[in-house]
């Protein structure tokens, strides 16, 4: 019994020594041990150099602890799951038209959501369709021109959708969202693409550039204010180049007035000077409140300032009044004409249709010559008896039914 117990301590302290130098290698008859699984080091948007390497040391006392088990917790890999994407927002994004940018923004200090770029997430399905070579685009597009092959636009546009994202990136500064731009610009693809005439030797992307950029003007043009600036050739013309020549006058030594202006953009300067008011200053709501609200001015509006183009009451009045006593003078000198000239006093200037001289000519069979001499002598009667009657209010002389 004593020998067997020597033996079995000899033979417990000669397998301490190999796995305290850990050169032993496993018997035949043991059972394998469970490799560890390496631990992904994550590191935090907002974490520090020295919090990431205190975490990295507390991970590797956990994992001198315990034993990775092969069944892990799914909660834990989507947690795991989430720090990579954490991680990988700390990556800079590169340009968005080099094709190097990252769906993911980089989130905000403390907080644990990423928060994705549409700009960037469009781009990358953008590069799922390829480019088309000059003999593959003028194939799509004849057989676009001569078949109608809806398959072929869609092609055709998809291919090009990418020339759509360069453009809208020039016009970035004249509008926040570069998505609207590009939403517009692809509608004027759809439009090139129709309009596309393949057997004129030009490339579809030089011809498309000018529809792109055409709806993408006119997309800024309508949304550069609430209340709309480009409604005439003459606003549209000022509101592209009217800063362009006032720098061009001041570099060339020229005092760039309005007036100069106006000829070198070839509008009247009535224009030139609406145009200036109105990029000068913001828009303004007309029922807005001018006053603090505490006195009568509060109350008022910059509706309540502006002149009223209805007519004055005691202007209408008086022109009601005149008017009814006129009517009563044409009739009563209607009652001293008699014939052709009764006839064409009330069938051209007493009635909302009235006659042409050519007319009252065949109806009387004179010519309209004499027609024209009747009625002026008729006119010269009624002025000589509205003179008498009602001094020089009517002036009969402006009057003319030619």
């Amino acid at each position: 019994m004593a020998d067997r117990k020597s033996r079995g301590a000899r033979a417990g302290s000669g397998d301490a020594e190999p796995a305290a130098t850990g050169d032993a290698e496993p018997t035949a008859g043991a059972a394998p041990k469970r490799r560890r699984k390496p631990k992904t080091s994550i590191i935090d948007v907002g974490e520090t150099p020295s919090d990431a390497k205190a975490s990295e040391d507390g991970e590797a006392e956990d994992g001198e602890r315990e034993e990775v088990d092969e069944d892990e917790d799914p909660k834990a890999e989507l947690e795991e799951g989430a720090d990579t994407d954490l991680a990988s927002a700390a990556i800079p994004s590169g340009d968005v038209l080099d094709g190097e940018a990252e769906e993911v923004v980089p989130a905000a200090r403390g907080s644990s959501i990423a928060r994705r770029d549409p700009m960037a997430v469009y781009m990358r399905e953008t590069r799922r369709y390829p480019l088309l070579t000059p003999e593959e685009e003028k194939a799509l597009a004849t057989r676009l021109v001569e078949h109608g092959d809806r398959s072929a636009a869609r092609k055709l546009i998809e291919a090009n959708l990418r020339l759509v994202v360069k453009i809208a990136y020039e016009y970035r500064r004249a509008h926040k969202n570069l998505l609207d731009l590009v939403q517009e610009g692809n509608i004027g693809l759809i439009q090139a693409v129709g309009k596309f005439d393949p057997y004129r030797g030009v490339k579809l992307s030089s011809y498309a550039a000018f529809w792109i950029r055409a709806y993408i003007l006119k997309f800024i043009l309508n949304n550069w204010r609430l209340v709309k600036i480009g409604t005439t050739q003459a606003q549209r013309k000022l509101f592209f180049n009217l800063r362009k020549e006032r720098e061009k006058l001041e570099q060339l030594g020229f005092e760039p007035t309005t007036k100069l202006l106006a000829e070198k953009l070839d509008v009247p300067e009535r224009e030139v000077i609406d145009m200036e008011r109105r990029l000068a200053g913001p828009e303004a709501s007309l029922d807005a409140p001018l006053g603090s609200g505490n006195d009568d001015e509060g109350s008022r509006t910059r509706l309540d300032y502006l002149p009223s183009e209805d007519v004055r009451p005691d202007r209408a009045v008086a022109q009601s009044e005149f008017s009814q006593l006129l009517k009563g003078k044409l009739e009563t000198f209607a009652a001293t004409l008699e014939g052709r000239e009764q006839t064409i006093f009330r069938e051209r200037w007493l009635t909302e249709e009235p006659l042409t001289l050519q007319e009252i000519g065949d109806r009387y069979q004179v010519s309209r010559e004499r027609a024209r001499q009747l009625e002026k002598r008729m006119l010269d009667r009624l002025k000589k008896y509205l003179e008498a009657e009602l001094g020089t209010s009517v002036d009969i002389g402006a009057l003319s039914r030619e």
